[in-house]
């Protein structure tokens, strides 16, 4: 075994013992609030989205398992990496309630529904859908490619400095999710929100994020600060600036809004119509998947070469 395996062997160790500890604490919580008396969460009534009860302690006890799984596994299994990238996804999904949360502190407002209680939770939520995607990655990194430094794929040597064509397309339907949802914003009209502050700073971060971010994820400017920014003219962007709000708001879209359609084709109430709840929850979908797909393309082609292989 090379020294870059045996640290990335190491590194997955330490991730599964983190994910073991999460799943202990915050299984235990969520089991002690399923045998006995949970808090009560105010007008969302559980803390969590789709997975309470006994569907919450599932989860804590399958990343556990999984992780655990992901460590003894010598070799690329798709099938594992899979279920632990479902199961990812299924806790960053219970956690969907945490985007309004976030902008809301963001806006310097919580809300009047704002639990310090249902926050922690689901913050503690996350935090193992954190734990088990850096587990599933490294498991990917140690065992999927046939470069014993970076275990990447694809033919050695190539790299690609042009996005992909489906990246493209990704970042621009984004940007029609974005137009579509404002677009049935505008047929029902906006009363009341042109009043709101907040809701004004939050329309325009919308705007920022569902044009700007997806096009600089595709576009040579999104690399390079372009000639007019003061300053900053020529020098490289941060991959970070962009890959941080790129994945971080695409998955908090299509979690949020996915668990929305979810709990809308259940018969939900709402103040609204179900026909601009469709139309603006799927178009909000669109931009979450489209930042996304931007995204993981941006940091493929933008991520330190490899020096083995120069993947």
């Amino acid at each position: 075994m090379t020294t870059s395996a045996s640290i990335a062997r190491g590194t997955g160790s330490g991730l599964t013992y983190a994910v073991l500890g999460w799943a202990v604490a915050y299984g235990g919580v969520r089991l002690a609030w399923t045998i006995g008396e949970a808090p009560e969460f105010g007008p969302f009534v559980s803390d969590l989205l789709g997975f309470t009860g006994w569907r919450s302690v599932a989860l804590c006890v399958a990343a556990g398992v999984l992780a655990v799984a992901l460590d003894r596994a010598a070799t690329w299994r798709p099938v594992l990496a899979g279920v632990a990238w479902t199961v990812t996804g299924a806790l960053v999904a219970a956690a969907g309630i945490l985007l309004p949360e976030l902008v809301g502190f963001l806006l310097f407002t919580v809300g009047p529904y704002f639990d310090p209680v249902a926050l922690a939770s689901r913050l503690g939520c996350v935090t193992g859908a954190a734990l088990l995607g850096l587990a599933t990655a490294g498991y990917q990194r140690r065992t999927r490619g046939d470069c014993p430094d970076c275990c990447r794929t694809g033919r050695p040597g190539l790299r690609r400095s042009a996005p992909a064509r489906w990246a493209r397309w990704a970042a621009y339907a984004a940007v029609v999710g974005l137009v579509t949802r404002f677009a049935a914003q505008f047929v029902v009209g906006f009363d009341g929100l042109t009043q709101n502050a907040s809701l004004i700073g939050l329309e325009i971060g919308l705007l920022l994020a569902g044009v700007l971010l997806p096009l600089a994820l595709v576009h040579r400017w999104g690399e390079i600060w372009p000639g007019w920014v003061p300053l900053l003219a020529g020098r490289r962007i941060p991959r970070l600036l962009l890959l941080v709000p790129g994945f971080g708001l695409g998955a908090g879209i299509v979690a949020y809004f996915g668990m929305g359609i979810v709990q809308l084709s259940s018969g939900s109430v709402s103040q609204f119509s179900d026909t601009f709840l469709w139309v603006a929850m799927s178009a909000y979908c669109l931009l979450g998947l489209g930042l996304l797909a931007a995204s993981g393309d941006y940091h493929l082609r933008t991520r330190v070469p490899c020096r083995a292989c120069d993947r």
